[in-house]
């Protein structure tokens, strides 16, 4: 949400205000010199309490504030609210694969998303396979809906300098010669045990070759499963695989593109910004078909089904030289997906919300 806040002031052509947490407000009005930050109350801090000032407070503000637009960027919006009010809705797999989230929370995603569709004046979406979604699985009309793909910044991913290196080094000890990288939250819809046992296969297969095996490197938080631990627990005896946790932002560079591939093995996605940094880092890029994940990739990554076997002969398939042309031709897709780009869409989602309201 930072980034497509700076574009949105450095492009200048609205009057953007930002609430958030008082915690942060210091940090955004530095980071954002072309905005106006306002403070929300401290109990927003807790979820439940700042729910319900987003429906008895926040309208408030806004009229207080005078603004032509709330602009609500993830599914809730204020209920009673004079004000436009645009959504935006990063998926829609809390209809389609429920199974992949927590049920609590798929529950209220759902719920949220339908109150999107029928109150609000503009909904955005960041692929049209989202767009698709929603229309398919909320009944009734649907208000006009914006596909503003998200953007990538160049100055943290990017092809890797030395400085990346080191940083990569610093944060990995023992960082192995060849790795298969994974960037993302370690959650089911990701589908990183079918990587692991993939991954395990290609060892095994270089081995028996007498060649060097990759090493598998999972950077990303933990998810609500413990799938991954247990994939990764079974397979350490004869696989390299190692779960990093975060990284810091100067190590991403290295860890993507120095790699021999970078998997992301998703079973859908609602846009697949990791796919997008790999892309931008010149990265050999393996992923899966599922949802939006081909809006990103294009022509310039590699496709496999999501069970091990295809996935292992695809990233034996990224290993090869006749892949390496791949890189090039993802550094330069990744740089059609721009923040200043997603401000746009943003922009006309506004004004045409703001055309169809009197405050």
């Amino acid at each position: 949400m930072l980034a497509l806040a700076s574009a949105v002031a450095d492009r200048g052509r609205v009057e953007l205000v930002l609430v958030a947490r008082p915690e942060v407000v210091a940090d955004l009005r530095e980071a954002l010199p072309g905005a106006e930050v306002v403070a929300a109350p401290a109990l927003t801090a807790r979820t439940p309490l700042r729910l319900a000032w987003e429906q008895l407070g926040l309208p408030l503000l806004a009229r207080r504030l005078r603004v032509d637009v709330v602009h609500s960027p993830h599914y809730t919006l204020p209920i009673a609210c004079r004000r436009a009010r645009v959504v935006t809705l990063h998926d829609a797999t809390f209809f389609s694969s429920p199974e992949w989230h927590l049920p609590v929370k798929a529950r209220f995603f759902r719920t949220w998303t339908r109150l999107a569709a029928r109150l609000a004046d503009g909904l955005v979406t960041p692929s049209h396979a989202t767009a698709e979604a929603v229309a398919q699985w909320v009944r009734g009309p649907l208000p006009p809906v914006d596909v503003a793909p998200l953007g990538v910044d160049p100055t943290v991913f990017h092809p890797p300098t030395d400085a990346d290196r080191a940083a990569l080094a610093a944060a990995v000890p023992d960082l192995p010669t060849r790795w298969i990288a994974f960037l993302g939250t370690l959650e089911p819809r990701k589908n990183v045990p079918a990587l692991v046992e993939a991954v395990r296969r290609v060892a095994a297969a270089r081995r028996a070759a007498g060649a060097e095996p990759p090493s598998l490197l999972l950077a990303g938080s933990r998810g609500w499963d413990d799938a991954v631990a247990g994939a990764v627990a079974d397979a350490t005896a004869d696989l390299d695989v190692r779960s990093l946790g975060y990284l810091p932002l100067e190590a991403l560079a290295a860890l993507l593109g120095d790699a021999e591939s970078v998997a992301y093995p998703s079973l859908g996605e609602g846009f697949g910004l990791p796919v997008l940094e790999a892309m931008s880092c010149g990265a050999v890029v393996v992923t899966t078909r599922r949802l939006s994940l081909p809006e990103v990739g294009g022509d310039a990554v590699l496709y496999a089904d999501v069970d091990p076997a295809s996935l292992a002969g695809t990233l034996d398939e990224a290993s090869r030289p006749s892949a390496g042309h791949l890189r090039a031709a993802a550094r330069s897709r990744a740089a059609s997906f721009s923040w200043d780009r997603c401000a746009g869409v943003h922009e006309e989602a506004w004004a045409r919300a703001k055309g169809g309201r009197t405050p």
